[in-house]
């Protein structure tokens, strides 16, 4: 394999002639051997960078702080990597020491040796366009990173309210569908009153949808980034204007409605808006994982458990059981989840581990931050499509078991008081026999009496306390 010799502060060094990445990537890649994880893998992250970038080349043209040439050069390289056409160059590990400067370098490197190559240079002739003085200029890691793991996150987060919005709808759809399946609720696993499966699947919608209002409050908080601050947030080695030029650029490239932080110190130091962010995703992993328990719940079975939902059958459930079919959807949104809430646990570690005016350990934050995104945005549209979709219901054993529950008893409770109902409960649950059957003969009820009390449709919503006279 030919190899061009590119040297840094620590000496020389022997680079694929063929990759546009230079010396200090081979380094963090010789270092930084963690996860196999190149941040390619992030495509987010990898357009963030270039449209970073980008923004900062055409600031600096505007300031007067960069050749227009080479900043022609420059913005025509970020923009093929914002395009993904240099992904396979994005070669460090997503964890890594140095407060992102790895990642940093090789942005910096590959757009350089892009850029050379449209200057009509080789590779490596870093005098004509250098990864720091020029790629780099009014920048630094401490602002280019955490910058570019926002606008990533942001991207991430579209992504993941829309699959929300998607699911939200499915489980509203269901809920109509189901709207007059009439069931036993349940509360603490046992027996409660009755309601319909449709109240059920529209309760998960609402939640869904209280998630998605949530994730777009955390958003709002990663608009503001610190980049301008460059080292330490007092804006070293910048000039007058150069943050509001490079945020106004950020904003047309990206579309984005940024904004720059009030005190960059404190934004470059910060890392409260990323633990929000993982809060609100948390969140959402510990609601989804509750339905998903739900669906695996009442769909058990098919013939010893709940049986009131059948879920799509969508591959054989086990090697030494014929005929078996397991819940493998919600499974693997139950494991999604946990990870997930894992994932937060990290984050809170990472952004508390931070000293002074810096935290070192931003890579943590944004593998698992992006990593929680996909991992969401993935099981919720594939619980959808192959598992909410598809989901029926069948409605003569939910209505059965909810007319033979011994939970219909509360609906006497404002006719014959609470100690009476107890009474007749706990006799039909050690006699086995109806409910209906021992009102008859404890509280002296008619049939038409019963036929009104412990109607479950009548159960479900607030109603008027009929008038009883015993006979």
């Amino acid at each position: 394999m030919s190899s061009r010799t590119e040297h840094d502060s620590l000496g020389e060094k022997q680079v694929p002639a063929e990759a546009y990445y230079g010396v200090q990537t081979l380094r963090a890649v010789e270092n930084f051997p963690i996860t196999g994880i190149p941040i390619s893998r992030f495509r987010a992250l990898v357009k963030a960078l270039g449209a970073i970038k980008e923004a900062a080349a055409r600031a600096n043209i505007d300031l007067g702080q960069l050749k227009p040439e080479i900043g022609s050069a420059i913005i025509q390289a970020s923009r093929e990597v914002q395009s993904g056409a240099l992904d396979a160059h994005f070669v460090v590990d997503v964890i890594q020491g140095g407060a992102g400067t790895s990642t940093n370098m090789n942005a910096n490197e590959v757009i350089a040796n892009r850029a050379l190559e449209l200057l009509g240079k080789s590779r490596g002739d870093y005098e004509h366009c250098h990864p720091n003085n020029h790629v780099n200029l009014s920048q630094s890691t401490n602002d280019v990173y955490p910058t570019s793991l926002k606008l990533a996150a942001i991207w991430l987060i579209q992504d993941l309210i829309a699959a929300m919005g998607l699911i939200e709808a499915a489980f509203a759809a269901k809920g109509e569908e189901f709207k007059e399946v009439i069931k036993m609720g349940r509360t603490q696993m046992q027996d409660a009153v009755p309601m319909t499966l449709g109240q059920e699947f529209t309760a998960w919608a609402v939640t869904v949808g209280e998630d998605i209002e949530r994730l777009r409050e955390a958003s709002r908080l990663i608009h503001e980034m610190n980049l301008g601050a460059t080292a330490i947030g007092t804006g070293v080695n910048t000039v007058s204007g150069y943050a509001d030029a490079v945020r106004e650029h950020l904003i047309r490239i990206t579309g984005l409605p940024l904004i720059t932080a009030p005190n960059l110190v404190e934004a470059t130091s910060d890392a409260g808006a990323f633990v929000q962010l993982s809060g609100v995703l948390k969140r959402i992993a510990v609601k989804l994982s509750k339905v998903c328990n739900d669906l695996r719940l009442l769909s058990s079975g098919p013939r010893a458990g709940l049986g009131e939902i059948h879920l799509p059958a969508v591959q054989p459930g086990s090697t030494i059981m014929p005929g078996k079919v397991n819940p493998v959807i919600p499974e693997v949104a139950n494991q999604v989840c946990f990870q997930v809430i894992a994932n937060d646990l990290a984050i809170t570690l990472a952004a508390q581990g931070g000293q002074l005016e810096l935290n070192a350990f931003e890579p943590l934050i944004g593998f698992n931050l992006f990593q929680s995104l996909t991992m969401l945005t993935q099981a919720l549209t594939v619980l959808r499509e192959r598992c909410v979709l598809g989901i029926t219901a069948d409605a003569r054993r939910c209505r059965d078991l909810a007319e033979r529950s011994i939970g219909l008893v509360t609906a006497l409770v404002p006719v014959i008081g609470y100690d009476a109902a107890a009474k007749i409960a706990l006799e039909a649950l050690q006699t086995g026999r109806k409910v209906r059957d021992l009102a008859r003969e404890r509280a002296g009820l008619t049939e038409a009496q019963l036929d009104d009390l412990l109607d479950p449709g009548k159960m479900m919503h607030p109603r008027a306390i009929p008038e009883i006279t015993k006979r």
